[in-house]
């Protein structure tokens, strides 16, 4: 569901009315956003750096799994998630990013529609 600009020539193919149809069927691909989580899931394997643990040997401790959070102010965060998390995180995160594609695709219509000084 995203936009592309092969996408874009389709649109201004479409009549108004069928521009509409397809925001109305867009909006029903909304996942429920309760909970929602803008970021990206990281996994990371750590050295604790104590004398004789197997991880000195090159066996790292983990993966732990962190939300990377941040990007719209350009500070990037590491924020934990515990193990019991990580399956409820990743599926927030997907939530968030499938609804930012049905967003986009709600966000072109309209622009087709605006060019066509039809947007209500």
């Amino acid at each position: 569901m995203g936009t592309h600009k092969t996408e874009m020539v389709l649109l201004t193919e479409l009549t108004s009315r069928q521009l509409r149809v397809r925001r109305r069927r867009a909006l029903r691909w909304l996942p429920d956003l309760d909970g929602y989580l803008a970021g990206s899931v990281v996994e990371q394997r750590r050295r604790c750096g104590k004398e004789g643990c197997r991880c000195a040997g090159g066996e790292l401790h983990g993966p732990y799994v962190y939300l990377s959070v941040g990007k719209a102010t350009g500070r990037r965060s590491l924020v934990y998630v515990p193990a019991a998390l990580a399956g409820l995180v990743r599926a927030k995160v997907l939530a968030g990013e499938q609804a930012q594609r049905v967003l986009a695709e709600i966000s072109a219509v309209n622009l087709e529609l605006l060019a066509r000084r039809e947007l209500e």
